[in-house]
Formats: structure tokens, sequence, C-alpha cells
């Protein structure tokens, strides 16, 4: 117990540079001890093949303490005990049930789609800028993953710049104006469902509703509603990857070039990015369901664990070189854990891949002098949970 490395995550050095501290920590020992005010202290596994292997044992398991439950009003609570947050049999049933619309193949044929949203914002780019600097955080990386999943799910033209201010609320995560947007969540989600069994259409929900297992099992609307809501909450993901990656690019010249030269290394790019600066950088808590001895450390039955992805995507075990960012670099055998792995890997990783791929591609061509307009130690938000800009100014 006493070999066992603390980490404060008060201490301004750990929110700094989170990469740094955990890595010295994961050198230290495969498992540390997360010092959290306010909540009894977790225990976070380091190392890549301890922190993937625990993602998938079913001796620790997500509960309602995993999650943040925020005030909503009572109507709405049906709604919000999403996906992840259910274990087999019940995760099982509904991953069968969505999965297919989520496929790597089903996220390429979207494409098209997700094509003319980028071009629309970057067309508007100019127009948002002020001072001959342009927030790229503000007019591109947070309303595009709205956009996306209002496309995804049909939502009507006139109702989403509703849903991009909730999306926008949403991804600020607590406060009145949460409680506010969930209701209009629920409430769209509810008219999109009814309007796609009165006429399907070739998005997401139409392809749900037409879904039916074998045994003659569907989703209800309430399981629907769920997921769409769940597609709201998870979906921001992208927000925070374009903003890192295009701060990393622009603060790597040569690895910038390089994919500039070569626009074909942007899916092996994209991956190097969610490896190397992605918005995780600890996973959702698991609780142990037994006691369970861990490198020589006793676990207790109940007892938090989390996956310290910061430190367990730089492992020198997993990754050559890890602490280089390198657009060419192949996943190898390990692969990230930016999207978490097991039975909870995140089910709009396609998605999120494409969109980022799609946006990068799209940004870096239209833009070729584009440049940063602040230092990017002055940009990032003091959360020591994920790794994120509060605004990411630049040139064009």
């Amino acid at each position: 117990m006493s070999d066992v490395p603390e980490i404060d995550l008060t201490d301004p050095e750990v929110v700094r540079d989170p990469f740094g501290a955990y890595g010295r920590a994961r050198e230290r020992s495969p498992l540390a001890r997360l010092l959290i005010p306010g909540l009894a202290p977790m225990w976070a596994l380091t190392r890549h093949e301890d922190a993937k292997a625990m993602l998938g044992d079913p001796r620790f398991d997500l509960n309602a303490d995993s999650f943040m439950r925020p005030d909503v009003p009572e109507d709405c609570l049906p709604y919000m005990r999403t996906m992840s947050e259910m274990e087999a049999p019940e995760h099982a049933r509904l991953r069968r049930l969505v999965a297919p619309a989520f496929t790597v193949r089903r996220a390429a044929e979207f494409r098209p789609r997700i094509e003319p949203i980028v071009e629309r914002l970057l067309d508007d780019l100019p127009g948002h800028a002020d001072a001959d600097s342009v927030d790229l955080l503000l007019h591109l990386a947070r309303p595009l993953p709205m956009d996306v999943i209002c496309e995804l799910v049909g939502i009507p033209e006139p109702d989403r710049p509703r849903w991009r201010t909730y999306g926008a609320t949403v991804a600020a995560g607590s406060g009145q104006g949460f409680a506010e947007a969930v209701p209009g969540i629920m409430e769209g989600a509810r008219a999109a469902i009814a309007r796609r069994r009165d006429e399907p259409g070739d998005d997401l929900l139409s392809d749900l509703i037409r879904v039916q297992a074998e045994d003659g099992d569907r989703l209800d609307d309430t399981e629907m509603v769920t997921l769409v809501w769940h597609l709201v909450l998870a979906g921001q993901t992208p927000t925070n990857l374009i903003a890192n990656a295009v701060e990393a690019l622009l603060s790597h010249p040569g690895q910038l070039a390089a994919l500039r030269e070569d626009p074909g290394l942007m899916p092996l790019a994209v991956e190097e990015l969610m490896r190397w600066c992605g918005p995780m950088l600890l996973s959702i808590p698991r609780y142990a369901r037994e006691d369970v001895l861990l490198h020589g450390t006793l676990v207790r039955k109940g007892e938090a664990l989390i996956a310290a992805v910061a430190a367990a995507n730089r492992d020198p075990r997993a990754f050559t070189d890890p602490d280089r960012f390198d657009v060419a670099r192949s996943g190898g055998p390990a692969g990230h854990l930016g999207f978490a792995h097991g039975p909870h890997f995140c089910l709009g990783a396609s998605l999120a891949r494409v969109q980022t791929q799609v946006a990068l591609t799209a940004l870096l061509r239209r833009f070729p002098g584009l440049a940063l307009a602040a230092a990017p130690e002055k940009l990032r938000a003091p959360d020591p949970g994920t790794w994120r800009l509060t605004s990411l100014p630049v040139t064009l």
C-alpha cells in the first residue's frame, strides 16, 4: 500500500500536465490512488495492459455512482438511464439492437452527409472573425457534432439552431441551462420518432424502427428517446477531439506538413490524435463486485477503480516512443483506449472518427495559412478528467 503513488486531482501540476503526472505514477507503479475532494479516494490502473483488461473485466461494473445525476424534471427521468449505465444482460440486449446502426460501414456511408455540414461551417468562419482571429471551438468544433446528430436522427432544419444550443448546454455539463435543455431534447426526440414512424427516411431513427431481432425483440419509444439522449450526451467527444487536434497540429509544424503533403494519412492521424491528445484522461469509474487483489493491493468490494487513460495511452510497454506525436504511427497490437474498451467501447466511435477526419481534411484544405492566435497553455480548461480547451482562436 505504501508503494502506491497518490495523485491529487486538485494539484495545479496534475491539471496543467496530466500526461506527465500520470506518466510518472505509471513508471513507479501499475496502481495509483486518486484523491478527489468530496469523494472517497479511487484506485487507478496506470498501465495499458491492466487498464484494458479492467475495462472488460466482469468483476468491475458500472452503477449509478459512476455517473453524475443532474437535476431534471421528473418526467424526463425515465430517459436518463443510458446504455452506458447498464450491465449485462440488459446492456447486451440494447447493444445488439442498436449496434448495426453504428458500424464502420454505416459511418462511411454517412460521410457524404457530414461533408456539406462541415463546408457550411467553414463558409461561415470568416464572418465570425474578430480582430483577424476566429474561435474554432465556438464556430466549428462545438456546433459540428450537434449538427451531425440532427442529421443522423432527422431533426427538421428549423429546429436545428435550438438543438445546437442544447448541445452547447449539455457540453457545459450542469447548471440551470442543463435542466432546461433536457426536456427540449426529450420532446424533440419523441416528435422525431413519431414522424419517422409515419414517414420512414434514411436516418438512424428509421433504421431503429425497422430493426427487429430474430426473436421479435425491438426498441420501444422510451428506449429510442433514451438513445437520442445518449447520442447528445456522448456525442460531444468530437468537439474536444477536433479542437485538441487542431491545436496539436498547429503546434507541430512538421506533422502538419506531413499531413498536408499526404491527406491519405488522415485516418492514421486521427487515431494518433486520439491516443496522444484525446479528451478522455480518466475512464468512467467501475466498482468492484468482490474483493480483488491487484498487484499485491486489495481492492475491496464496492471500491471505485478507474483506467488512467492518459497514462495507458502513453505507456512505453504498449507504444514505441509514446510521448512523440506521429501522424503516420500505425496502431500496433495494443491500440489506444481513447474510446474505452470491452462491452462499453464507445458505440459512436466510428461516427466520431469520420466527423473528425472530415473536419480536419476540409479545414486544412480550405485554410492553408491557418495558425494559432494565442499560446496553447493559455487556452486549457482546468479540468482534471477531460483534456480540453476553453477556446481556440486562430488566424485563417
